[in-house]
């Protein structure tokens, strides 16, 4: 899969270069990596470390840059060459990424941040077993209390950890009570607003139970579930780095290892118990859906 990941790279590239006024075809983009669009953006992002579109618009930069302290185009001709309709747009963006405007860039020879070609290779890692299983689960209903939280790659997630101890003794019997299937008893669920899953990305982070798909309760909120395919984790370590570790390693590691890629919905955790820098045993549920060796040759 790194092959087609490459020649995807490769694609954005040459469309940065031959048609720089015009979008990036994410669709087509995804269609060369063989895989879903859903699937391209939430892998890149877990392999950069920054959305496709961050990136995107980073590379785009890097090429205006050059061209701004060039000095062969008016510096008009270069926003409209990289799609800009007018100059100001083009500053903002240009500012965004470098830190000053083109034009003081162009006088004063600024120094200008570059966003280097990206290219994926293989690493030696994984000498640790990933112990995994399908399951194919009937929709369901998750039933508990959701927070908005940032992405915390490593360390504790303060406001996560928050949400967590507001919760009263009250609403974490109701939900035990309304547990029904797997996961089993009270877990974690966490929602991704967008494609991205760099540090500080905004998601709704869900404490609850899984349940039936008509179940309610006046006082929690409900988030259904469709039924599909999920690959479930199981972990043992100290927690939550080596949570935050699995988490990390399902989308580097085993994704492009597998016939498998992700899809809409939520990521699940149960973890026993939750202490900070106790072991733990965890499982964690990633929403996937299969695709046939042809897709991935």
């Amino acid at each position: 899969m790194l092959e087609q990941l490459n020649q995807a790279l490769d694609h954005i590239e040459h469309r940065l270069e031959a048609e720089a006024d015009r979008e990036v075809d994410i669709v087509e983009v995804a269609r060369i990596a063989m895989t879903s669009e859903y699937h391209f953006r939430r892998l890149f992002s877990a392999l950069a470390g920054m959305p496709l579109s961050v990136y995107v618009r980073r590379r785009r930069m890097t090429l205006a840059g050059a061209e701004v302290l060039g000095g062969e185009r008016t510096l008009l001709d270069v926003a409209v060459r990289y799609g800009y309709g007018s100059g100001e747009a083009f500053a903002r963006a240009f500012r965004s990424v470098h830190g000053v405007g083109p034009g003081e860039a162009r006088r004063t020879g600024a120094t200008l941040t570059a966003q280097p070609r990206m290219s994926f290779r293989v690493v030696v890692e994984g000498s640790t077993a990933m112990r995994y299983r399908i399951v194919e689960k009937e929709a369901f209903r998750v039933v508990g209390r959701k927070a908005r939280v940032p992405l915390v790659h490593e360390g504790v997630n303060a406001a996560a950890a928050a949400h967590v101890e507001s919760l009263d003794g009250q609403a974490i019997v109701r939900m035990k009570e309304l547990a029904d299937g797997e996961p089993e008893g009270v877990l974690s669920a966490v929602v991704h607003l967008t494609d991205s899953r760099e540090e500080g990305a905004e998601v709704d982070y869900w404490i609850g139970v899984a349940t039936g798909p008509g179940t309610t309760a006046e006082e929690l909120d409900a988030l259904d579930v469709p039924a599909g395919t999920w690959a479930v984790f199981d972990n043992h370590g100290p927690y939550p780095s080596a949570l935050q570790e699995l988490w990390r390693d399902v989308f580097t590691q085993w994704f492009p290892s597998n016939p498998y890629e992700s899809r809409p919905g939520p990521e699940l955790l149960r973890t026993r118990p939750v202490e900070i820098g106790t072991e733990t045993d965890s499982q964690l549920w990633i929403p996937v859906e299969r695709v046939s060796g042809s897709d991935r040759a």
